[in-house]
C-alpha cells in the first residue's frame, strides 16, 4: 500500500462558482445525489464549468456504510446566451 503514496499529489482548486450536496450512503448511490445536482443546474441555467469533485468526510473503515457522508462538488457557470 505505500507504494501508492508516491502517487498522491496536492493540488489547489480554483472551482468559483459550486453547486454541492451532501451524500450520505454508499459511494455506489452517489449517482442518485449527483442526478440531484444536475437537475438544479438545468433548472437554473447553469452548466458545467470543470470535473466534479469529492471531500469524503467519513472514513468508510469506521462508519457504517449507510452512514458514510460525502460532499459531492459540481463547478458550474451560467449557460452562454
Amino acid at each position: 500500500m505505500l507504494k501508492l503514496a508516491n502517487e498522491i499529489k496536492l493540488e489547489n482548486l480554483k472551482e468559483g462558482k459550486c453547486i454541492q450536496i451532501l451524500h450520505i450512503g454508499p459511494y455506489s448511490t452517489e449517482p442518485e445525489s449527483l442526478v440531484k445536482i444536475y437537475k438544479l443546474m438545468k433548472d437554473k441555467g447553469l452548466v458545467y464549468n470543470g470535473y466534479h469533485n469529492e471531500i469524503y468526510l467519513s472514513d468508510p473503515r469506521k462508519a457504517a456504510t449507510e452512514k458514510i457522508k460525502t460532499i459531492l462538488r459540481q463547478p458550474v457557470k451560467d449557460k452562454p446566451k
